[in-house]
């Protein structure tokens, strides 16, 4: 994506953040996927998105941020900031490990057995 703003890396997550805020609705609530927020276990992140259900929440958005992080546009915007790891991984592989902790966090919700 540098590139395409002349390697200007601080440009490219201003674009890509003002692209990412403009698909969100203003009432949806937003986590942040974000290094430095808040690491939660499987079970802590099924009773964070018990709490969302029990509100009426009817869609919530996971937001990947880009190769250079998130604009501060997107930082604010953020409800709760979300870290997987202190350990760096690729944004695909974020994705994936979302979508697992997702599963599993369903899986606690419904009492049923998630760690086989």
């Amino acid at each position: 994506m540098a590139a395409a703003h002349g390697g200007d890396p601080a440009r490219a997550m201003v674009d890509e953040g003002e692209r990412m805020l403009r698909a969100i609705a203003p009432a949806t609530p937003v986590w942040l996927l974000e290094r430095t927020g808040v690491q939660l276990t499987s079970v802590g992140l099924a009773e964070k998105l018990r709490a969302l259900a029990e509100a009426g929440t009817a869609r919530l958005d996971i937001v990947v941020a880009g190769t250079f992080g998130a604009s501060d546009a997107l930082l604010a915007r953020a409800d709760f900031r979300w870290s997987l790891s202190a350990a760096t991984f690729l944004h695909e592989w974020a994705r994936a490990l979302v979508l697992e902790q997702l599963y599993r966090a369903a899986k606690i919700e419904r009492n049923e057995p998630y760690h086989h």
